[in-house]
C-alpha cells in the first residue's frame, strides 16, 4: 500500500525575489541559448526534414500553471500522425506506464532520427522558445497533455501549481525509467516545496552531467 499521505498541504515556495531572479535567469539562458545556438536549431531541422519530408517541428497544447493550456514546441521525433497510433497502442493494452502518462520502451513511432534526438535531448531544444516567452522556465515540472490532466486526481494537480519546466527532478533520478507515475507526482512535489535559486543550479548541473554521461538507459 503507497505510503503517500494525498491530503497534506502543499506549501509553494514562491517568494517574490525567488520568482524575479528565475525569470531573470530564463530570460537571459533562452535568450542567449537561441542566438549562439541557432545555427544547430536550423540544422536539426533541416536533417529531420530530409528524414521524411515532413513538417519537423511538433506543437502540441499542454497544460501549465493553474491549469492554464499553452503552445508547446519539439523537434518532431515520430512519424507522421503519431498521436492516432498512439490511440491505437493504448486500446491494445501496450502502454507500459502506469497512470495517465504513456510510455513504451520500444516505441513504433520514433524514427531512426528521433532515436537519436531522444538520446542527445536534441528534442527538446525549440522549447527555449516556450522559455523565453515565459510560457515554461529552465526547471520546473514536465507540462503534461490535457487528456492526461483530465484524469489527474486532487493531488496530482498539485505539480500543477508553478510553471513548467525543460529539466525537472524525476529526470535526473537514476532509475527514473521505472519510477512510478506516483514517484513522478511525489519528485514535482518535493521540487516544488524546497526551489531555491541554489536547488535550480544543482538541478540544471546535474542535468547537463547525465545528458554527457548517457543516462538515457538507465
Amino acid at each position: 500500500m503507497s505510503s503517500i499521505d494525498y491530503n497534506r498541504e502543499i506549501k509553494v515556495r514562491d517568494g517574490l525575489c525567488y520568482r524575479f531572479f528565475k525569470r531573470a535567469f530564463d530570460i537571459f539562458a533562452s535568450f542567449t541559448f537561441l542566438c549562439v545556438f541557432s545555427w544547430l536549431i536550423l540544422l536539426i531541422l533541416l536533417l529531420k526534414w530530409l528524414e521524411d519530408f515532413h513538417r519537423p517541428w511538433y506543437v502540441s497544447i499542454r497544460i501549465g500553471k493553474h491549469l492554464k493550456p499553452f503552445k508547446f514546441h519539439k523537434v518532431r521525433s515520430m512519424i507522421k500522425n503519431a498521436d492516432r497510433l498512439k490511440k491505437k497502442l493504448i486500446k491494445k493494452g501496450l502502454n507500459e506506464a502506469d497512470g495517465p502518462a504513456f510510455k513504451m520502451k520500444d516505441d513504433p513511432r520514433i524514427t531512426p532520427f528521433g532515436k537519436f534526438l531522444r538520446k542527445t535531448s536534441l528534442d527538446e531544444i525549440l522549447q527555449f522558445w516556450d522559455i523565453f516567452l515565459g510560457r515554461m522556465s529552465i526547471v520546473g515540472p514536465r507540462p503534461p497533455l490535457p487528456e492526461e490532466v483530465k484524469q489527474y486526481t486532487e493531488y496530482q494537480k498539485h505539480r500543477l501549481d508553478v510553471k513548467g519546466g525543460l529539466i525537472c527532478l524525476w529526470q535526473i533520478t537514476k532509475n527514473r525509467n521505472s519510477l512510478s507515475f506516483d514517484e513522478w507526482v511525489e519528485l514535482d512535489i518535493k521540487y516544488i516545496e524546497h526551489r531555491s535559486v541554489w536547488y535550480d543550479f544543482k538541478i540544471m548541473v546535474k542535468a547537463v552531467w547525465f545528458v554527457l554521461t548517457d543516462h538515457s538507459g538507465e
